[in-house]
């Protein structure tokens, strides 16, 4: 097995005992509204006995040599594990300005998880975000994912995505 399930985990969340950990690395976004950029990105994955995952992650617009431009953005969140089945629950607040709440699955043989969101409220000053879909999924020893995301009148399409190494 590539990765240890500790012994504190909740049986709930032992299917995602993958993700665990500080994962780091750079990715790439686009969308129709914005110029294409390149970023670098940290994700910590918490765990403490009780049937949820802590998320927090944040991130940095970087320059094609890599060098750090400016601070991007940043989430927090739970992943809550309902039942030992696979099913996953995700709210997230975001420093932009919305807050969502996603479902999804656990893949049942490999170690990877869909979401798609349920709800999205924004302040007044947000921009106009709707909706999105995130797949995440551990490939030779990477955290690899990818966000789809409908916003400002675009239709659900690729946003980011990135490929991240166990810190």
């Amino acid at each position: 097995m590539p990765f240890e399930i500790p012994e504190n985990i909740h049986p709930n969340c032992a299917r995602l005992a993958w993700l665990l950990g500080t994962w780091a690395g750079n990715g790439h976004g686009e969308y129709p509204t914005i110029d294409p950029f390149q970023f670098g990105q940290e994700l910590i994955f918490q765990q403490d006995g009780r049937p949820f995952i802590h998320y927090l992650a944040r991130a940095w617009i970087i320059d094609e040599q890599g060098n750090h431009v400016r601070e991007a953005a940043q989430e927090t969140g739970f992943i809550r594990c309902p039942d030992d089945q696979g099913t996953i629950e995700v709210v997230l607040a975001h420093n932009t300005g919305f807050v969502e709440t996603w479902y999804g699955e656990i893949h049942p043989e490999q170690p990877r998880f869909e979401i798609t969101t349920d709800a999205v409220v924004r302040t007044a000053t947000a921009k106009e975000y709707v909706g999105g879909k995130r797949l995440y999924g551990y490939v030779n020893g990477d955290l690899l994912y990818a966000f789809d995301m409908a916003a400002m009148g675009q239709e659900l399409q690729p946003h980011t995505h990135a490929q991240l190494k166990r810190q």
